[in-house]
């Protein structure tokens, strides 16, 4: 019987309208990838190149230009694709492809709910002229980048990449994180440089003799003299309230075209202006206290038995 199938299946291979059959069909598949390549290399060549000139003349913002380059790339494999098919003569592919992909994106959409609400805080971003890459931006979020005093997990970084699924995040560690865009879509997000000016906020907590409002005129004589800290709007210095440890101040003043390193360099600079002067002054800032709860326990047994020793002696 195996003999009998080898025999049936040769002679199926001989026959002239099996074997042009098959000629034929490889032959629109040569046609297919032929096209498609042709297709792809052209786009690569000419229609991703010209779509980069027209954002550059728009002067389209980076945030925005990525995206429209990735999409014009996948437009171009679609293209490729539906023209592979109508030169090799294989339309009829069109029904059972178009079929597979509904089936599949609708098994998609019911398993992978996350990845939509990816895709739609992705175009939210994206489209938003305030938010854009090389932004530095603060949240509060499951990546926990620093602990902020409150408990809460607070992330911050500069934005490197915007796509439809997550943005990448440089920290200032200089790690590299991708948050989902849904996560971003659902929580506060903090923009440092939106704006054309900072505030800084510097607490300072002195002792309970010193003379306030000396003090006070040398936290603003101090944020005066930096050439880096702004004389409009002026800086200023409030009384936030009484501690344990002492009272204390804020100072405020601002900077302009803020980012991190700025921020930390003036802000460093500005606080050890401060200490030295206050040093010269005679001023004083109040130490942190530790606040030690619990109970003590103690031998009563020993005690009584040093005391006995004492009496001996």
């Amino acid at each position: 019987m195996f003999l009998d199938g080898i025999t049936f299946l040769a002679l199926q291979a001989s026959d002239p309208d099996i074997v042009a059959r098959y000629q034929a069909f490889l032959y629109k598949l040569l046609v297919f990838a032929v096209t498609f390549v042709l297709v792809v290399l052209l786009a690569r060549v000419a229609a991703i190149p010209l779509t980069e000139r027209l954002l550059d003349n728009e002067r389209v913002s980076l945030t925005v230009r990525r995206p429209a380059i990735r999409t014009a790339r996948v437009v171009s494999y679609f293209v490729a694709f539906i023209l592979g098919l109508f030169f090799a003569r294989l339309e009829s592919l069109l029904t059972v492809t178009g079929g597979f992909a509904a089936a599949l994106t609708l098994a998609i959409g019911f398993a992978s709910r996350d990845i939509l609400n990816n895709v739609v805080g992705g175009l939210f971003m994206i489209t938003d002229p305030k938010f854009n890459i090389g932004d530095w931006i603060e949240w509060n979020g499951d990546s926990i980048v620093e602990e902020t005093g409150s408990g809460e997990s607070s992330s911050e970084g500069i934005i490197e990449d915007i796509s439809f699924r997550a943005t990448r995040v440089r920290t200032f560690q200089n790690e590299l994180i991708t948050v989902p865009n849904s996560t971003l879509a659902d929580t506060v997000v903090t923009n440092h440089d939106i704006r054309d000016r900072l505030r800084i906020d510097h607490p300072f907590s002195v002792m309970y003799d010193g003379d306030i409002d000396a003090m006070r005129t040398v936290l603003l004589e101090e944020a005066e003299s930096n050439p880096r800290i702004l004389s409009d709007p002026e800086p200023t210095v409030i009384v936030d309230g009484v501690t344990a440890a002492g009272i204390d101040m804020i100072s405020r003043f601002w900077i302009s075209s803020p980012s991190r390193e700025k921020y930390l360099s003036v802000r460093s600079a500005y606080f050890q202006a401060v200490k030295e002067r206050f040093e010269r002054e005679g001023f004083e800032m109040s130490p942190d206290l530790l606040e030690v709860t619990g109970d003590v326990d103690f031998d009563t047994t020993a005690v009584a038995m040093r005391a006995g020793d004492r009496e001996i002696d």
